[in-house]
Protein backbone atom coordinates (compact mmCIF):
# COMPACT_ATOMS: atom_id res chain seq x y z
CA UNK A 1 0.00 0.00 0.00
CA UNK A 2 3.21 2.76 0.76
CA UNK A 3 4.10 2.47 -2.87
CA UNK A 4 0.80 4.60 -3.81
CA UNK A 5 2.54 7.40 -2.29
CA UNK A 6 0.67 10.09 -0.75
CA UNK A 7 -2.02 10.17 -3.94
CA UNK A 8 -4.21 7.21 -3.21
CA UNK A 9 -6.23 7.43 -6.84
CA UNK A 10 -2.60 5.62 -8.72
CA UNK A 11 -4.22 2.47 -6.71
CA UNK A 12 -7.15 2.50 -9.61
CA UNK A 13 -4.50 2.83 -12.45
CA UNK A 14 -2.43 -0.06 -11.35
CA UNK A 15 -5.98 -2.34 -10.28
CA UNK A 16 -4.63 -4.82 -12.32
CA UNK A 17 -1.84 -5.24 -10.89
CA UNK A 18 -3.12 -5.98 -7.57
CA UNK A 19 -5.11 -8.71 -5.52
CA UNK A 20 -8.16 -7.96 -4.04
CA UNK A 21 -7.43 -6.95 -0.38
CA UNK A 22 -5.00 -4.31 -1.74
CA UNK A 23 -8.10 -3.31 -3.88
CA UNK A 24 -10.31 -3.00 -0.48
CA UNK A 25 -7.40 -0.79 1.11
CA UNK A 26 -7.07 1.49 -1.80
CA UNK A 27 -11.11 2.50 -1.82
CA UNK A 28 -10.53 2.40 2.29
CA UNK A 29 -8.09 5.19 1.85
CA UNK A 30 -10.59 6.89 -0.58
CA UNK A 31 -12.98 7.32 1.89
CA UNK A 32 -11.10 8.20 4.76
CA UNK A 33 -10.06 11.08 2.34
CA UNK A 34 -13.83 11.80 1.57
CA UNK A 35 -14.03 11.84 5.10
CA UNK A 36 -11.13 14.29 5.91
CA UNK A 37 -12.28 16.41 2.81
CA UNK A 38 -15.91 16.87 4.66
CA UNK A 39 -14.34 17.80 7.95
CA UNK A 40 -12.18 20.37 6.56
CA UNK A 41 -14.90 21.79 4.75
CA UNK A 42 -17.29 21.87 7.95
CA UNK A 43 -17.27 25.41 8.52
CA UNK A 44 -17.60 26.30 4.81
CA UNK A 45 -20.47 23.72 4.16
CA UNK A 46 -22.50 25.96 7.34
CA UNK A 47 -22.05 28.96 5.98
CA UNK A 48 -23.09 27.76 2.62
CA UNK A 49 -26.17 26.00 4.34
CA UNK A 50 -26.76 29.05 6.59
CA UNK A 51 -27.05 31.23 3.25
CA UNK A 52 -29.40 28.66 1.91
CA UNK A 53 -31.67 29.19 5.18
CA UNK A 54 -31.41 33.30 5.12
CA UNK A 55 -32.51 33.06 1.35
CA UNK A 56 -35.42 30.60 1.95
CA UNK A 57 -36.41 32.92 5.01
CA UNK A 58 -36.10 36.04 2.19
CA UNK A 59 -38.34 34.24 -0.60
CA UNK A 60 -40.93 33.49 2.48
CA UNK A 61 -40.90 36.88 3.61
CA UNK A 62 -41.05 38.29 -0.26
CA UNK A 63 -44.23 36.24 -0.66
CA UNK A 64 -46.01 37.71 2.46
CA UNK A 65 -44.74 41.04 0.90
CA UNK A 66 -46.55 40.34 -2.20
CA UNK A 67 -49.55 38.91 -0.49
CA UNK A 68 -49.92 41.61 1.47
CA UNK A 69 -49.47 43.88 -1.26
CA UNK A 70 -46.98 45.82 0.56
CA UNK A 71 -43.98 45.85 -2.30
CA UNK A 72 -44.88 49.72 -3.44
CA UNK A 73 -44.68 51.27 0.45
CA UNK A 74 -40.98 52.03 0.00
CA UNK A 75 -41.15 54.52 -3.11
CA UNK A 76 -36.90 54.45 -3.43
CA UNK A 77 -33.58 52.66 -2.79
CA UNK A 78 -30.69 53.75 -0.53
CA UNK A 79 -27.99 51.50 0.70
CA UNK A 80 -27.62 52.92 3.99
CA UNK A 81 -30.46 55.41 4.89
CA UNK A 82 -33.25 52.87 4.63
CA UNK A 83 -31.38 50.48 7.12
CA UNK A 84 -33.73 51.17 9.55
CA UNK A 85 -37.43 52.31 9.24
CA UNK A 86 -38.50 55.63 10.59
CA UNK A 87 -37.66 55.90 14.25
CA UNK A 88 -40.18 59.26 14.97
CA UNK A 89 -43.58 60.56 13.70
CA UNK A 90 -42.16 63.30 11.84
CA UNK A 91 -40.32 61.00 9.94
CA UNK A 92 -43.58 58.65 9.60
CA UNK A 93 -45.51 60.79 8.33
CA UNK A 94 -42.82 62.57 5.62
CA UNK A 95 -42.49 58.76 3.93
CA UNK A 96 -46.41 58.61 3.86
CA UNK A 97 -46.25 61.79 2.21
CA UNK A 98 -43.86 60.67 -0.71
CA UNK A 99 -46.12 57.57 -1.00
CA UNK A 100 -48.86 59.35 -1.15
CA UNK A 101 -46.92 60.41 -4.56
CA UNK A 102 -47.06 57.42 -6.03
CA UNK A 103 -50.27 55.24 -8.31
CA UNK A 104 -51.01 52.73 -5.56
CA UNK A 105 -52.51 55.53 -2.96
CA UNK A 106 -53.94 57.80 -5.83
CA UNK A 107 -55.21 54.72 -7.47
CA UNK A 108 -56.42 52.47 -5.15
CA UNK A 109 -56.03 53.06 -1.32
CA UNK A 110 -56.99 57.07 -1.19
CA UNK A 111 -60.52 55.17 -1.37
CA UNK A 112 -59.96 52.90 1.60
CA UNK A 113 -59.62 55.75 4.35
CA UNK A 114 -56.01 54.43 4.07
CA UNK A 115 -53.99 56.14 6.95
CA UNK A 116 -50.49 56.12 8.56
CA UNK A 117 -51.09 53.35 10.45
CA UNK A 118 -52.07 51.28 7.51
CA UNK A 119 -48.69 52.39 6.10
CA UNK A 120 -46.84 51.44 8.63
CA UNK A 121 -47.92 47.74 8.14
CA UNK A 122 -47.24 47.77 4.80
CA UNK A 123 -43.84 49.36 4.66
CA UNK A 124 -42.86 46.85 7.57
CA UNK A 125 -43.10 43.84 5.03
CA UNK A 126 -41.30 46.11 2.34
CA UNK A 127 -38.83 47.13 5.00
CA UNK A 128 -38.24 43.87 6.35
CA UNK A 129 -37.31 42.26 2.79
CA UNK A 130 -34.74 44.56 1.96
CA UNK A 131 -33.32 44.12 5.61
CA UNK A 132 -32.67 40.58 5.45
CA UNK A 133 -31.34 41.06 1.55
CA UNK A 134 -29.04 43.34 3.45
CA UNK A 135 -28.43 40.40 6.48
CA UNK A 136 -27.71 38.05 3.35
CA UNK A 137 -24.98 40.36 1.79
CA UNK A 138 -23.35 40.85 5.13
CA UNK A 139 -23.92 36.62 5.65
CA UNK A 140 -21.99 35.88 2.30
CA UNK A 141 -18.91 38.58 1.65
CA UNK A 142 -17.61 38.49 5.84
CA UNK A 143 -17.25 34.64 5.98
CA UNK A 144 -15.91 34.97 2.44
CA UNK A 145 -13.39 37.25 3.06
CA UNK A 146 -12.52 34.89 6.13
CA UNK A 147 -12.31 31.82 4.71
CA UNK A 148 -10.07 33.70 1.68
CA UNK A 149 -7.57 34.78 4.23
CA UNK A 150 -7.60 31.63 5.99
CA UNK A 151 -7.11 29.77 2.79
CA UNK A 152 -9.80 27.54 3.05
CA UNK A 153 -11.06 27.78 0.07
CA UNK A 154 -10.13 25.92 -3.08
CA UNK A 155 -9.24 27.53 -6.50
CA UNK A 156 -12.90 25.54 -8.06
CA UNK A 157 -14.89 26.99 -4.56
CA UNK A 158 -13.99 30.38 -4.65
CA UNK A 159 -14.85 30.36 -8.72
CA UNK A 160 -17.93 28.88 -7.60
CA UNK A 161 -18.72 31.61 -4.28
CA UNK A 162 -17.54 34.61 -6.84
CA UNK A 163 -20.94 33.86 -8.87
CA UNK A 164 -22.92 33.42 -5.70
CA UNK A 165 -21.93 36.69 -4.63
CA UNK A 166 -22.98 38.09 -8.30
CA UNK A 167 -26.16 36.68 -8.16
CA UNK A 168 -26.81 37.58 -4.89
CA UNK A 169 -25.99 41.22 -6.24
CA UNK A 170 -27.92 41.08 -9.39
CA UNK A 171 -30.84 39.84 -7.24
CA UNK A 172 -30.90 42.72 -5.53
CA UNK A 173 -31.24 45.11 -8.45
CA UNK A 174 -33.82 42.61 -9.60
CA UNK A 175 -35.96 43.70 -6.63
CA UNK A 176 -35.58 47.05 -7.44
CA UNK A 177 -36.24 46.85 -11.46
CA UNK A 178 -39.22 45.28 -10.22
CA UNK A 179 -40.15 47.96 -7.41
CA UNK A 180 -39.61 50.58 -10.06
CA UNK A 181 -42.53 48.86 -12.52
CA UNK A 182 -45.24 49.59 -10.41
CA UNK A 183 -44.48 53.47 -9.88
CA UNK A 184 -45.26 54.71 -12.61
CA UNK A 185 -48.55 54.34 -14.03
CA UNK A 186 -49.98 51.49 -12.82
CA UNK A 187 -50.64 50.66 -9.34
CA UNK A 188 -48.85 46.70 -9.89
CA UNK A 189 -45.92 45.68 -10.68
CA UNK A 190 -45.09 44.35 -13.97
CA UNK A 191 -45.38 40.23 -13.15
CA UNK A 192 -42.60 39.65 -16.20
CA UNK A 193 -40.37 41.11 -13.50
CA UNK A 194 -41.93 39.54 -10.56
CA UNK A 195 -41.56 36.69 -12.31
CA UNK A 196 -38.36 36.81 -13.20
CA UNK A 197 -36.85 38.35 -9.38
CA UNK A 198 -38.84 35.60 -7.61
CA UNK A 199 -37.01 32.66 -10.46
CA UNK A 200 -33.66 34.28 -9.88
CA UNK A 201 -34.19 33.77 -5.97
CA UNK A 202 -35.01 30.05 -6.50
CA UNK A 203 -32.27 29.49 -8.94
CA UNK A 204 -29.93 31.51 -6.14
CA UNK A 205 -31.08 29.26 -3.48
CA UNK A 206 -30.29 26.38 -5.91
CA UNK A 207 -26.49 27.07 -6.91
CA UNK A 208 -25.77 28.07 -3.27
CA UNK A 209 -27.12 24.42 -1.90
CA UNK A 210 -25.53 22.45 -5.14
CA UNK A 211 -22.03 24.47 -4.29
CA UNK A 212 -22.59 23.00 -0.62
CA UNK A 213 -23.23 19.50 -1.84
CA UNK A 214 -20.31 19.27 -3.62
CA UNK A 215 -18.47 19.76 -0.42
CA UNK A 216 -20.88 17.34 1.73
CA UNK A 217 -20.38 14.72 -1.23
CA UNK A 218 -16.70 15.14 -2.96
CA UNK A 219 -16.55 11.66 -3.93
CA UNK A 220 -17.06 11.18 -7.43
CA UNK A 221 -19.16 8.00 -8.19
CA UNK A 222 -20.08 6.36 -12.00
CA UNK A 223 -22.55 8.90 -13.43
CA UNK A 224 -26.17 6.75 -14.16
CA UNK A 225 -26.51 8.97 -17.64
CA UNK A 226 -29.67 8.40 -18.76
CA UNK A 227 -31.30 9.23 -15.18
CA UNK A 228 -28.94 12.06 -14.89
CA UNK A 229 -30.74 13.27 -18.43
CA UNK A 230 -33.94 12.86 -16.89
CA UNK A 231 -33.15 14.65 -13.70
CA UNK A 232 -32.15 17.30 -15.57
CA UNK A 233 -35.19 17.55 -18.33
CA UNK A 234 -37.34 17.41 -14.89
CA UNK A 235 -35.65 20.43 -13.27
CA UNK A 236 -36.17 22.25 -16.39
CA UNK A 237 -40.04 21.94 -16.36
CA UNK A 238 -39.62 22.39 -12.48
CA UNK A 239 -37.92 26.07 -13.34
CA UNK A 240 -40.35 26.68 -15.67
CA UNK A 241 -43.07 25.93 -13.56
CA UNK A 242 -41.71 28.50 -10.78
CA UNK A 243 -41.86 31.16 -13.67
CA UNK A 244 -45.66 30.95 -14.56
CA UNK A 245 -46.08 30.37 -11.21
CA UNK A 246 -45.01 33.86 -10.82
CA UNK A 247 -47.22 35.02 -13.37
CA UNK A 248 -50.05 33.46 -11.58
CA UNK A 249 -48.98 35.92 -8.56
CA UNK A 250 -48.05 39.02 -10.56
CA UNK A 251 -51.65 38.92 -12.54
CA UNK A 252 -53.67 37.64 -9.79
CA UNK A 253 -54.64 35.27 -12.05
CA UNK A 254 -55.34 32.98 -9.25
CA UNK A 255 -58.63 34.46 -8.20
CA UNK A 256 -60.43 33.38 -11.44
CA UNK A 257 -61.27 29.64 -12.74
CA UNK A 258 -61.24 28.27 -9.00
CA UNK A 259 -62.63 24.80 -9.87
CA UNK A 260 -60.55 21.72 -10.45
CA UNK A 261 -59.88 19.44 -12.37
CA UNK A 262 -61.57 21.48 -15.34
CA UNK A 263 -61.73 25.14 -15.44
CA UNK A 264 -64.81 27.12 -14.84
CA UNK A 265 -67.61 25.99 -16.90
CA UNK A 266 -66.11 22.15 -17.02
CA UNK A 267 -64.08 23.33 -19.31
CA UNK A 268 -60.77 21.67 -19.66
CA UNK A 269 -59.19 24.87 -21.64
CA UNK A 270 -62.11 27.52 -21.16
CA UNK A 271 -62.30 29.83 -24.39
CA UNK A 272 -61.17 32.98 -22.30
CA UNK A 273 -57.55 30.66 -22.61
CA UNK A 274 -57.62 32.35 -26.23
CA UNK A 275 -59.30 35.40 -26.63
CA UNK A 276 -58.35 37.85 -24.23
CA UNK A 277 -55.20 38.79 -25.94
CA UNK A 278 -54.45 39.29 -29.59
CA UNK A 279 -52.08 36.86 -30.18
CA UNK A 280 -51.77 33.25 -28.72
CA UNK A 281 -48.24 33.98 -26.98
CA UNK A 282 -49.62 37.04 -25.39
CA UNK A 283 -52.62 34.96 -24.27
CA UNK A 284 -50.48 32.33 -22.53
CA UNK A 285 -47.76 34.66 -20.83
CA UNK A 286 -50.03 38.01 -20.47
CA UNK A 287 -53.40 36.77 -20.07
CA UNK A 288 -54.73 35.39 -16.83
CA UNK A 289 -56.71 32.65 -18.12
CA UNK A 290 -53.71 31.43 -20.16
CA UNK A 291 -51.33 31.83 -17.48
CA UNK A 292 -53.51 30.02 -15.70
CA UNK A 293 -54.14 27.35 -17.48
CA UNK A 294 -50.55 26.94 -18.24
CA UNK A 295 -49.40 26.67 -14.45
CA UNK A 296 -52.12 24.44 -14.03
CA UNK A 297 -50.89 21.56 -17.13
CA UNK A 298 -47.52 21.72 -16.45
CA UNK A 299 -48.29 20.89 -12.66
CA UNK A 300 -49.47 17.33 -14.33
CA UNK A 301 -46.38 17.57 -16.40
CA UNK A 302 -43.93 17.99 -13.20
CA UNK A 303 -45.64 15.36 -11.45
CA UNK A 304 -45.61 13.28 -14.22
CA UNK A 305 -41.68 13.96 -14.96
CA UNK A 306 -40.76 13.08 -11.36
CA UNK A 307 -43.00 9.92 -11.14
CA UNK A 308 -41.11 8.93 -14.22
CA UNK A 309 -37.96 9.85 -12.58
CA UNK A 310 -38.52 7.39 -9.60
CA UNK A 311 -40.05 3.95 -11.42
CA UNK A 312 -36.65 4.42 -14.14
CA UNK A 313 -34.71 4.52 -11.46
CA UNK A 314 -36.00 1.53 -9.82
CA UNK A 315 -34.28 -0.33 -12.73
CA UNK A 316 -30.77 0.73 -11.93
CA UNK A 317 -28.44 -0.02 -8.87
CA UNK A 318 -28.78 3.38 -7.26
CA UNK A 319 -27.46 4.49 -4.51
CA UNK A 320 -29.11 5.02 -0.61
CA UNK A 321 -28.96 8.57 -1.60
CA UNK A 322 -30.20 8.65 -5.08
CA UNK A 323 -33.48 6.37 -3.74
CA UNK A 324 -33.86 8.90 -1.01
CA UNK A 325 -34.19 11.84 -3.30
CA UNK A 326 -36.69 9.98 -5.52
CA UNK A 327 -38.70 9.45 -2.78
CA UNK A 328 -38.67 12.53 -0.94
CA UNK A 329 -39.31 14.29 -4.06
CA UNK A 330 -42.37 12.03 -5.22
CA UNK A 331 -43.46 12.76 -1.77
CA UNK A 332 -43.03 16.86 -1.94
CA UNK A 333 -44.50 17.02 -5.54
CA UNK A 334 -48.08 15.06 -4.45
CA UNK A 335 -48.10 17.48 -1.12
CA UNK A 336 -47.17 20.58 -3.36
CA UNK A 337 -49.77 19.25 -6.06
CA UNK A 338 -52.57 18.85 -3.20
CA UNK A 339 -51.25 22.88 -2.30
CA UNK A 340 -51.83 24.04 -5.50
CA UNK A 341 -55.31 22.35 -6.07
CA UNK A 342 -56.50 23.84 -2.65
CA UNK A 343 -54.95 27.48 -3.36
CA UNK A 344 -57.13 27.81 -6.67
CA UNK A 345 -60.51 26.68 -5.08
CA UNK A 346 -59.90 28.31 -2.14
CA UNK A 347 -59.02 31.70 -4.12
CA UNK A 348 -55.75 32.31 -2.95
CA UNK A 349 -55.98 33.00 1.22
CA UNK A 350 -53.13 34.54 2.49
CA UNK A 351 -51.79 31.77 4.71
CA UNK A 352 -52.36 28.87 1.47
CA UNK A 353 -50.59 30.92 -0.93
CA UNK A 354 -47.55 31.04 1.23
CA UNK A 355 -47.79 27.40 2.21
CA UNK A 356 -47.68 26.67 -1.68
CA UNK A 357 -44.55 29.07 -2.25
CA UNK A 358 -42.78 27.71 0.91
CA UNK A 359 -43.93 23.66 -0.46
CA UNK A 360 -42.16 25.14 -3.87
CA UNK A 361 -39.00 25.60 -2.22
CA UNK A 362 -38.95 22.51 -0.51
CA UNK A 363 -39.62 20.24 -4.45
CA UNK A 364 -37.29 22.89 -5.55
CA UNK A 365 -34.31 21.47 -2.94
CA UNK A 366 -35.58 17.88 -2.92
CA UNK A 367 -35.26 18.19 -7.22
CA UNK A 368 -31.38 19.92 -6.66
CA UNK A 369 -30.17 17.00 -4.29
CA UNK A 370 -31.49 14.37 -6.44
CA UNK A 371 -29.98 15.72 -9.80
CA UNK A 372 -26.62 16.47 -7.58
CA UNK A 373 -26.66 12.52 -6.62
CA UNK A 374 -27.50 11.48 -10.11
CA UNK A 375 -24.76 13.71 -11.58
CA UNK A 376 -21.40 13.52 -9.07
Amino acid sequence: PRSFGRNPFLFFFKKEKIGNGQQEYGIQIQNRDSLKMKKQNKSVIIWLLSGCLLLFIMVVVGGITRLTNSGLSMTDWHLVTDTFPPLTDEKWNAAFEEYKKFPEYQKINIHNDFTVEDYKFIYFWEWFHRFIGRIIGLVFVVPFVYFLIKKRLSSETIKKCIILLCMGAFQGFLGWFMVKSGLIDRPDVSHFRLSLHLTFAFITFAYTLWVALDLIYPEKREVLLPLRKLARITMVFLIIQIIYGGFVAGLNAGLIHNHWPMMSEGQFMHETVLIEQPTLLLNLTEGKSGVQFVHRTMAYVVVGLILFLYFKSRKFASTAQQKMGTNVLVAFVFVQFLLGVFTLLLQVPLWLGLVHQIMAFFLLSAMVYTLHRFSK
